[in-house]
């Protein structure tokens, strides 16, 4: 998926009005050098990616955060992104054995593969019987 100005701009608005976010000459004189994504949008993309592409497809139910969530490089108008994830851990859960409980590593990186997003996830899933 792409980003133009426009939604970053759009985003920051509505959920996270810094200058950074905001304005592209204010943003020019931020350590950032430019308008930057809010990392808060790079996060809801990853979520957006996540759902249409996998939790949509299953019987999600929900999950109890996240962790590590780092932004370890700006997203800039123009960027490309593509997420990827990596399942760390599966098991049962013991109180509600219709449950499985998945603890993932997901990640976003733009069109020159550079980091942007990274973090530990666990969600929670609906199971066959027996």
């Amino acid at each position: 998926m792409q980003l133009s100005q426009s939604d970053i701009i759009e985003f920051a608005r509505q959920y996270d009005p810094q200058p950074m976010h905001l304005d592209p000459n204010a943003a020019s004189f931020t350590i950032y050098g430019g308008l930057i994504a809010s990392g808060w949008h790079t996060g809801a993309l990853f979520m957006g990616l996540l759902v249409r592409n996998l939790i949509a497809q299953t019987t999600s139910m929900g999950s109890p955060g996240m962790e590590d969530l780092r932004w370890p490089a700006p997203v800039r108008p123009g960027d490309t992104l593509s997420g990827r994830i990596e399942v760390l851990e599966t098991r049962a859960s013991i109180s509600r054995p219709n449950m499985g409980i998945v603890r993932w590593r997901g990640e976003l990186r733009n069109q020159d593969g550079k980091l942007v997003m990274s973090a530990i996830g666990t969600n929670f899933f609906g199971r066959k019987p027996a």
